[in-house]
């Protein structure tokens, strides 16, 4: 009894620390109070592809959890040396720089944590005047595909309404 018990224990413990997001994005959200974060899973993705895209479904396949956080820069005072030290950070983590890119005003850096060759984390770190977004991956997407990504993330009218929400929040 004991020993399904602690065998039960140890398994329970190992994944709660395989399948969680990054320390980095856990600690940032710590930080910043009045940051606003989503969760999506990988069916809740799905919903986002109200078009039926088969090729967002490709997208999506490999990725068990998303977690999209924004912070407002200029409430948080948040200079570029902070989001480099962000971007270290996360390196620190075992996440590799992968990709830097702009895409639809945004600065973008996309991070990748392997583990026996298989990529089981990525980071998206995007930045804008107003705003730091992380999106925090438990598992990945094609590096070939991630504009791709993007623009459906971009697209998706629910996912929109919500950002533009929290935004105007900080406007009033």
């Amino acid at each position: 009894m004991i020993r399904l018990f602690l065998v039960t224990t140890v398994l329970f413990a190992h994944a709660t620390i395989v399948f969680s997001q990054s320390k980095t994005t856990e600690n940032l959200h710590k930080k910043y109070a009045d940051s606003r974060s989503f969760f999506f899973y990988n069916n809740t993705l799905r919903m986002l592809n109200q078009e039926e895209n088969k090729e967002f479904d490709e997208l999506i396949k490999d990725i068990e959890k998303m977690k999209l956080l924004m912070i407002n820069r200029p409430v948080n005072k948040i200079e570029k040396a902070e989001v480099n030290k962000l971007s270290a950070a996360y390196k620190a983590e075992a996440y590799e720089q992968m990709m830097v890119a702009r895409h639809s005003g945004k600065n973008v850096e996309v991070l990748l944590k392997e583990k026996n060759g298989k990529t089981i984390g990525t980071v998206f770190l995007m930045t804008d005047d107003e705003y730091v977004y992380v999106l925090d991956i438990l598992g990945s997407v094609a590096l070939n595909k991630v504009t791709s990504f993007l623009n459906t993330l971009d697209k998706s009218t629910e996912l929109n309404n919500k950002i533009s929400a929290f935004k105007s929040a900080f406007e009033d």
